[in-house]
Formats: structure tokens, sequence, C-alpha cells
């Protein structure tokens, strides 16, 4: 697989640092920031070059890549200090941004592109490499120019549409996910104040009319009580958040979300938001008066 000579990322945190190694693992030339240098060292060591700071790490790059917590980071690295990122970016170059974001903000970025002679593809992506999904909205030329590079990172990739598309996509199925497990917990809690053993009934939902990805956090960290997961609730709590702020400007229903994105925001003001997000069957077991545990 062929890369483009220069590659640069910008935030390389959890999920950054494994788009980042599979573009290594691919042949690029990256150069690589990220706030906290030792989050990067991993990639030091397999021959990605650290940078001084953003705008140093895009000089002269084909491709820049973003991964970034959230809306206000994409606007202050993207479109802060006079252009930010942008205003370092080679003319021509394309900005690929993996970040769960706003779609309005997405767009704003992309119209900030398109005034500097660059282009952007907000890109956001599910699950983790190799088998990672990606979604992506934007320019559809620059999408079939820099196809082969997002090969390196996701094992499928959607075109969904203009500028902002991606991000749309991405919300809508974290939206999905992440009200469905609150939805499981409820049942599950149900069952348990009927007098069926959890564990018992973890193994009926799967091959039941119950079964759904989002119900795996169950048996695999809710009923063990470790609330293990590859999510912190800080992250799960904004996109869902995102979402339902989608959904209210759409005037699209959804009533589910708001539900959760209570529940969400009530499990962060117990001070639980870096632990993994199925810490908030505690919320829903506090109203119920029992737990979900093996019997």
């Amino acid at each position: 697989m062929t890369q483009p000579k220069r590659q640069a990322f910008i935030g390389v945190g959890t999920m950054g640092s494994l788009m980042a190694g599979r573009l290594l693992d691919a042949g690029a030339q990256l150069s690589v920031y990220d706030i906290r240098r030792e989050a990067a060292e991993p990639l030091i060591q397999r021959g990605a070059e650290w940078a001084n700071g953003s705008e140093d790490a895009v000089a002269g790059c084909e491709i820049v890549w973003t991964s970034l917590p959230g809306p206000t980071q994409v606007e202050s690295v993207l479109l802060g200090n006079e252009a930010g990122v942008l205003s370092a970016m080679a003319p021509g170059a394309t900005l690929v941004d993996t970040t769960t974001n706003d779609p309005d903000v997405a767009r704003r970025v992309s119209a900030a592109c398109a005034e500097r002679g660059l282009t952007m593809l907000d890109a956001p992506v599910s699950g983790r490499p190799p088998t990672m999904t990606m979604m992506v909205g934007g320019d559809t030329a620059a999408f079939e120019r820099v196809r082969t590079t997002l090969d390196a990172v996701a094992a499928q990739i959607f075109y969904v549409g203009p500028a902002g598309a991606g991000c749309v996509a991405k919300l809508a199925t974290q939206y999905m996910g992440y009200t469905n497990l609150i939805a499981a917990i409820e049942g599950m809690l149900i069952a348990r104040m009927g007098g069926v053993d959890p564990a018992v009934l973890a193994e009926i939902v799967p091959v039941s009319a119950g079964a759904s990805r989002a119900f795996n956090a169950i048996p695999n960290s809710i009923l063990d009580r470790s609330f293990a997961a590859g999510g912190t609730l800080d992250i799960v709590a904004k996109d869902v958040a995102l979402a339902c702020t989608l959904a209210e400007r759409l005037e699209a229903p959804a009533g589910t979300g708001s539900v959760a994105d209570a529940l969400y925001k009530q499990a962060q003001a117990e001070g639980w938001g870096d632990e993994g997000y199925p810490i908030v069957a505690r919320i829903l077991e506090a109203l119920a008066g029992v737990e979900l545990q093996r019997d």
C-alpha cells in the first residue's frame, strides 16, 4: 500500500495512537503531537517523528489526521489562534478529523479549510483496528483521493454525504448503542426483581429477542462488578449529549435518548466519569433497590 510521503497525527490518545500505529505499519512517514508527550512515546519508538506543537507537526504534510476529545477541542486546535493548525497546513493538503464531533463544528472547519485551499473529511470511527469502521463526510473527490490511506486505518469505510454527514452518522450510532444499554439494564433489573438469576438471563438474551451488541456489557462487566469497558463514562455521556442536541436541532424524536442522557449525566455527577461507561448501571440499581450480580 503506497502512502503519501508525509502525514501528521494530532491527538494520539487511546484511539489516535491505534490509528497512527496503523499508518506506521502501512509505511507512512508520520509526525505526531499530543498535549502529553508520553502518549506519543510508543509511536516515537516505532519511528514516528515528535513535533513540538500541532502547527509544527503539520508543516509540509499531505494528510493531517486529528483525534480529539470533542467539539471544543476541535475548534480550539483547528480554528483557534487565527485558524490554528489550518494556518500551518500546506496548500492542497487534506484534513481527516476522526473526532466524534458536532456536525455544525465539522461544517465550520470544512468551510475554513476551503477558504485556505485545503480539503477536510469528517471521519469519526467506531470500534478498534483492525476491524474499525469509519463514517466519512465531505468532498467526494477528496474522499477518493485519500481512500487508500483511509484503508490503512479502517476495515469498513462508508462515504455518507457532504461535510458534517460523517458526524451525523456516528452520533446516530452512538445514540442507538448507549440508549440500548439503558434498556438492557432495565430489562435485567425487571428479571432480577422477578426472581430470575441475572447470570441465567445473560445466557438467554443473546439467543432471544433481546440480543444486541450493547447487551454484551452486562455479562462482561456489570455482573462481575468490574464495570470495565473500552470507553469511559465521560466519553459516552459526551456522545449521547451531542446526539440529543443534534436531535433537538433537527426536531427529531429522541425521548429514549433524553432519559439515557439524564442517567449518564447523573452517573457523572457521582464522580464516576473516569470509570467504564457500564457503571451507569449503579444509578438504575439504586432506583430498583437491587444489584445486578451473579447469584
